[in-house]
């Protein structure tokens, strides 16, 4: 999430009342996880296990629990909890806005689409021309639709990331302030759910069909010309190349890559990164052919046990 206008280390240290190494004056624009940050941008950290990766991401100011020897051209922020004073900053710089209508009176709607009765369309929506948004659809604050989208009855978009912090007094959910863009010539079933990005952006891209019941996690991007079937559940920051399949109930682990042009059959369980072009089944997950024939290979398992034991 870039924020409305460049910030000084010191403003934002007063913000959330805690301490800073480097110039009052660095800037800061704006905030991010660490999978999409960029020059200008705070990402957090809180574990030693992760300082490094913190440290020498593109981040150029990092909110710490610790005092650490400072990179070269970046600034730190020292808090005793990072997490609860990266919730501070979502909030200040994007607050909640109360819906006072079904439709907000600050949406973009453009010409030729059709909002049927009972859908609810948030704060500082953009939907472009020649969309049919169903009943019951919620669209929430922020969202970014392009022109002939259809979303069918009961699907939510924008709904708060799955992202939670164990504290001894229970979970401590992380705010989600960033957003979902749905491009052009999309197409979305019934009942399915899409979380809005943490602090950047989940992304539909262009000509991706999606069919009732599928699940998008926070800050996942899905490429061109997908095929999405029932019941997909697909969690945060997973990137789907373009032109990827995924047939029924196939489930996708975060932070990995789904190769162009893959495509994974019903009840895939899918667990690291793929290669482009490659059929795959199972759980664990397998090359077709390959888990065709270890499976063709068990049918014979109980006469060569017999075999043997007659040896």
């Amino acid at each position: 999430m870039k924020f409305p206008q460049t910030h000084t280390l010191e403003q934002i240290a007063t913000i959330i009342s805690c301490d800073f190494v480097g110039d009052k004056d660095f800037p800061v624009e704006g905030i991010n996880e660490i999978h999409v940050v960029t020059p200008g941008d705070i990402v957090f950290v809180d574990h030693p296990k992760y300082y490094d990766k913190a440290l020498n991401s593109a981040a150029t100011i990092i909110l710490i629990n610790k005092e650490v020897e400072c990179p070269e051209g970046k600034a730190l922020l020292i808090s005793d909890d990072p997490f609860r004073d990266f919730n501070k900053l979502a909030k200040y710089f994007k607050p909640f806005l109360k819906a006072e209508k079904s439709i907000s009176d600050s949406a973009v709607i453009g010409k030729g689409t059709h909002i049927q009765p009972t859908a609810f369309i948030g704060n500082h929506v953009s939907i472009g021309e020649n969309c049919i948004i169903g009943a019951n659809v919620t669209i929430s604050d922020h969202t970014v639709i392009g022109a002939n989208v259809i979303i069918q009855a009961g699907t939510v978009i924008g709904g708060d990331a799955f992202y939670y912090k164990n504290r001894p007094e229970g979970f401590d959910r992380l705010l989600s302030s960033g957003r979902v863009v749905i491009e052009n010539d999309v197409e979305i079933g019934c009942n399915c759910t899409i979380d809005r990005g943490v602090s950047g952006d989940t992304t539909i891209k262009e000509g991706t069909k999606i069919d009732n019941l599928v699940q998008v996690g926070h800050d996942t991007v899905i490429g061109k010309k997908c095929l999405i079937a029932s019941q997909v559940g697909i969690a945060g920051c997973v990137i789907v190349e373009d032109e990827v399949t995924l047939w029924g109930q196939a489930g996708v682990r975060s932070d990995v890559t789904l190769g162009k042009g893959g495509v994974f059959m019903a009840q895939t369980g899918v667990s690291k990164s793929t290669q482009p072009g490659i059929t795959y089944w199972g759980t664990p997950f397998k090359e077709v052919r390959t888990f065709l024939k270890e499976q063709a290979s068990l049918k014979h398992l109980p006469d060569l046990i017999k075999n043997a034991q007659k040896k």
